[in-house]
């Protein structure tokens, strides 16, 4: 997979109170992703995008797109990428 496919994977961060507060206490961040992506996809496209390794990934079908919850190995890492990524 090269930038050009992670980017259309990941379509944007979602900003909610809720996802502020998982940022924290779960360590996870939460993207709208493309509806036909998959967990290997999606946890491939946050490594190449933004260089840190994902322990799991959830996903749900809202109003919104195509939710995916990321969980990375420390709230430390989860809070540096939502720093990098505009959320914080």
């Amino acid at each position: 997979m090269n930038v050009e496919q992670a980017n259309k994977i990941i379509v944007k961060p979602h900003i909610t109170e809720k996802t502020f507060a998982m940022v924290e206490n779960e360590s996870k961040v939460c993207f709208i992703v493309h509806l036909s992506a998959s967990k290997p996809q999606i946890a491939e496209a946050v490594k190449i995008l933004y260089n840190e390794n994902v322990t799991h990934v959830n996903t749900a079908r809202t109003i919104y797109g195509k939710k995916a919850f990321v969980k990375f190995e420390t709230t430390a890492k989860a809070r540096d990428l939502a720093t990098k990524i505009g959320m914080l």
